[in-house]
């Protein structure tokens, strides 16, 4: 067996943070971990679709190679209790190999060896018997054309035929897949004994305990035989990273000759080698100085290759985007590892700690943080939390596990800390996990993930799931295929340059009320901060207020479909605040604050509650002119009076309805399939206006 060290490869971290050797998560929507679970259940709880489909062999059967046959008896063998082996093979000089015998795994005799010079030598018994049963295949030329036949085939036993549950342990049917293989050498050298890789393979795949397709003898054969030879391997794949480390690091230099704004950091072990590295962009920390005041620090990946753990910077811009800050590759996952790449991303984003910083469950990493930023909020992402519940709940909980992400998912939006505390404990106990670690561990991290404990901290709207689904596709951008880490490097500041971004197109932005407050906000927002206001102005004219003592007012819905919520009102220099915190939150001006707002006859929003941050000119890319907007409302009062027209005539009939409907469809796709370089569009800057 030989082995050459491989290219590097990525692969989603499945530890689980609980920290118990025997936890595995499995990503939700991880279809290659899905695919290989069906896989092995498919070998192991039931008899394959292959084999339904072999028919007893007989004389005279045709095969186009001797292989086909092998296999074809093979799959035979199996559905019928035993195994099969290949026996003799003639050879002639004009025509090679021209006949193939396969006999039944317990053919024959054993012939007597001589015993070893040792006082109690081993007397294995055979498991051969003289069994009759065969098949004898003949090689023949037709038209040109080689074939196999069967020249004989028996199918009379002398012994016991096995059951389906017997027969996947004979040796010939107990195969260790390429990527099981993978898997035991990773463990074996991660120090796992044998008994302990089979358990952590039966976890991953989820089977039953003594249902794998092999057995713990195959396995410790397997590490056995491989010793050596992950010996080998060992010390190539150790000069390859070190060889790839060092491009890496002169890659860096390279490019801070290029560029002096470039900005990386190294730490090298014992033997001068490198060890943890971390670098940024110009355009990184340019971008830090307007959206770095929430972070978001993802650890998901880890290169398999090299033990090396990803750990990539974003921010949240001004169009609810992901953009680049920085990225690092550390040896391990130490508490001292992640202090370090901290405190270099703070040197490179010169000293500002961020308000709020994003990651995923790690104890060693809340340490870390607690340490390095005592007064940054840390937060646990949503969907870090939400991925997990199915590996740890859906086994335990069976047919109550959807009941169970239903309330999960109530209880994390329940807003207040006290009333938080009351549901968890009846909800644990309802479900019986009043013992389980999981439960133990969601809640030892309740100040960093459920809704009540975060409200009244800044988060810029980088918890939804657009925001989300933008960063993973960041990341598997960067992350496509098996790379060496220098060509990863180049990934990586291609993704980052905010030149090879798309450019946003100033969005025609449709007003939904007749309130002034809403066309001063479409002046100054981004059409993504703009969408967010827009949607809470809407929803403030369903709510009504009442004055209160001392300059508050009670707000609550017209038809109390939602709690009732204090809003305070400081005239001298026009402050709001709101008990439901969205503004704190997000950064957005919350329905309950606007109502009030509009009752004090506002017509534009305070300055101060219009952050930067969200403003048309933070934009890291330039927009399009700005006066496209107003040529962007003449378009939209053409077409509003056209559209008009067109729905009043179309309502006559319901074959007129059905014509103009199949007809604007039509119109829709060609639109859209138009090219937007033209000099109307660039001036008008519409890139939506099927919005309207």
């Amino acid at each position: 067996m030989t082995m050459k060290p491989s290219s590097n490869i990525w692969i989603q971290r499945q530890q689980c943070p609980c920290g118990d050797w025997k936890c595995y998560v499995k990503y939700e929507g991880d279809d290659q971990a899905s695919v290989i679970s069906q896989r092995i259940k498919n070998e192991t709880t039931s008899t394959p679709s292959s084999l339904e489909a072999v028919f007893i062999p007989y004389v005279g059967q045709i095969f186009k190679t001797d292989d086909d046959a092998f296999e074809y008896y093979s799959n035979f063998a199996r559905k019928n209790g035993f195994s099969i082996r290949k026996a003799r093979s003639t050879e002639s000089q004009n025509l090679g190999i021209y006949r193939r015998d396969f006999v039944c795994y317990r053919s024959g005799f054993n012939q007597p060896r001589k015993k070893a010079n040792v006082e109690h030598p081993r007397d294995r018994k055979s498991v051969r018997c003289g069994c009759d049963a065969k098949l004898y295949l003949m090689k023949e030329i037709v038209n040109g054309v080689t074939q196999w036949y069967i020249s004989q085939f028996s199918n009379v036993h002398n012994h016991e035929l096995l059951e389906d549950d017997q027969v996947r342990l004979l040796p010939a049917y107990r195969k260790i897949q390429e990527a099981d293989q993978e898997r035991i050498l990773l463990l074996s050298k991660a120090g796992f004994p044998v008994n302990r890789i089979v358990k952590v393979l039966e976890l991953e795949k989820g089977v039953q305990p003594g249902q794998l397709p092999f057995i713990e003898k195959d396995v410790r054969n397997f590490v056995r035989t491989c010793k050596k030879t992950i010996q080998e391997n060992d010390a190539l794949l150790t000069e390859k990273r070190e060889n790839d480390t060092m491009e890496l690091l002169e890659a860096c230099k390279a490019m801070e000759e290029r560029d002096a704004d470039f900005v990386y950091d190294y730490t090298t072990d014992e033997n001068n080698k490198v060890e943890n590295i971390s670098w940024s962009y110009a355009d990184s920390v340019r971008a830090y100085t307007v959206f770095g005041d929430v972070v978001t620090f993802d650890t998901t990946y880890r290169s398999i290759t090299y033990g090396l753990l990803l750990g990539v910077w974003f921010g949240i811009d001004n169009h609810g985007k992901p953009v680049f800050l920085g990225s690092v590759l550390l040896q391990d996952e130490s508490s001292n590892s992640f202090s370090w790449a901290l405190q270099t991303f703070l040197r490179f984003m010169r000293g500002r700690c961020p308000q709020t910083i994003l990651t995923d469950f790690d104890s060693n990493l809340r340490d870390a943080i607690a340490r390095e930023l005592p007064n940054t909020k840390h937060v646990i992402c949503s969907w870090h939390v939400l991925s997990k519940l199915s590996s740890w709940f859906s086994l335990p909980l069976g047919s109550q596990y959807e009941e169970f992400r239903a309330e999960f998912d109530v209880l994390c939006h329940l807003e207040g800390m006290e009333e938080f505390e009351q549901q968890w404990n009846h909800f644990v106990a309802r479900f019986g996990l009043a013992s389980d670690k999981h439960i133990a561990l969601l809640f030892s991290y309740r100040s960093s993930w459920p809704l009540s404990h975060i409200r009244g901290h800044f988060l810029a709207r980088s918890m939804t799931d657009e925001f989300y689904q933008s960063m993973d596709a960041f990341l598997k951008r960067i992350l496509s295929g098996p790379t060496c880490l220098q060509l990863f490097f180049k990934q990586v500041g291609v993704a980052a340059d905010l030149r090879n971004q798309s450019r946003e197109w100033l969005q025609y932005m449709h007003i939904k009320t007749c309130l002034p407050i809403e066309e001063n906000a479409r002046s100054v927002l981004t059409p993504y901060a703009f969408n967010a206001l827009q949607h809470e102005i809407v929803l403030s004219m369903q709510y009504a207020t009442t004055e209160m003592a001392n300059g508050s007012y009670l707000v609550r819905h017209y038809k109390k479909m939602d709690s009732e919520y204090f809003v305070i009102w400081i005239s001298q220099d026009e402050q709001i605040h709101c008990s439901c915190k969205e503004f704190e939150h997000s950064g957005i001006l919350c329905r309950h604050c606007l109502r009030v707002l509009t009752m004090k006859n506002y017509f534009e929003i305070p300055e101060k509650y219009v952050l930067f941050r969200w403003r048309l000119e933070s934009s890291l890319v330039p927009m399009e002119d700005g006066n496209g907007q107003c040529n962007s409302d003449e378009c939209a009062q053409a077409f509003h009076s056209l559209a008009a027209t067109l729905l009043t005539e179309s309502l006559f009939t319901k074959e007129r309805f059905n014509h103009v409907h199949q007809e604007l469809a039509r119109l829709l796709d060609h639109v859209r399939d138009m090219p937007l370089s033209n000099d109307f569009t660039s001036n008008t800057a519409v890139n939506n206006i099927s919005e309207t």
